[in-house]
């Protein structure tokens, strides 16, 4: 599990997010539009000096959990494993799983020292409940870095599920992972690793006062 902190989830929880300066506007739909507002959300929070450290990263965690839909995300992370579950494992790993992305999130914004690019929305697909939002970041240190954002329609609102960076995607990697360990440990040796990424992320977070 050691990858989980490496350079795929800094461009996924960062780059996708971060790196996004003012967007360059075109016609958009729904699905569009709420990743547009995540992002804005986020920066206006960051930008936001009467914020103290914990005040902004609760106003995060909001922005994210918002947007981001951990259960969907979690279940199809963990792939064919999640059937083997019980209803209360099911929602634990959830929580967990949900907390360990927040944290690792949030840890990486404040940790962020770079500057802002800018971001094209480039293609959006809608099939019922189902929307993909494409977008290109924009650097001056070379090409376009593909950014493609997965949502699925849920209680009124557009939730993303996946990220795929150049290619590469957020579940897919997670599932990877996730299938390795429990076949040469089990979905216990699974948890317990991730509670200890947790417990790592934790003691990264800035301390109150």
């Amino acid at each position: 599990m050691q990858h989980w902190s490496g350079r795929l989830i800094m461009w996924v929880l960062v780059g996708s997010i971060l790196l996004l300066g003012p967007a360059m506007r075109s016609e958009a739909g729904e699905p569009q539009d709420k990743i547009r507002q995540t992002v804005d959300g986020v920066l206006a929070i960051l930008d936001n000096t009467n914020l103290d450290p914990q005040q902004r990263r609760a106003q995060i965690r909001q922005a994210v959990l918002k947007r981001f839909g951990f259960d969907e995300m979690a279940q199809r992370s963990l792939g064919q494993h999640w059937r083997t579950l019980t209803p209360q494992q099911q929602k634990e790993f959830v929580e967990l799983f949900t907390d360990l992305l927040e944290r690792s999130y949030i840890n990486r914004i404040e940790g962020y020292s770079g500057g802002r690019q800018g971001v094209r929305y480039t293609k959006e697909d809608i099939s019922g409940d189902n929307a993909t939002v494409n977008t290109e970041i924009v650097s001056g240190r070379g090409e376009p870095a593909a950014v493609e954002y997965r949502l699925l329609h849920k209680d009124n609102d557009w939730k993303a599920y996946d990220i795929i960076i150049e290619g590469v995607s957020l579940v897919n990697n997670y599932r990877t992972q996730f299938n390795t360990v429990i076949m040469k440990d089990s979905y216990a040796g699974l948890v317990k690793q991730m509670r200890m990424k947790l417990e790592q992320e934790n003691a990264a977070s800035p301390r109150k006062g």
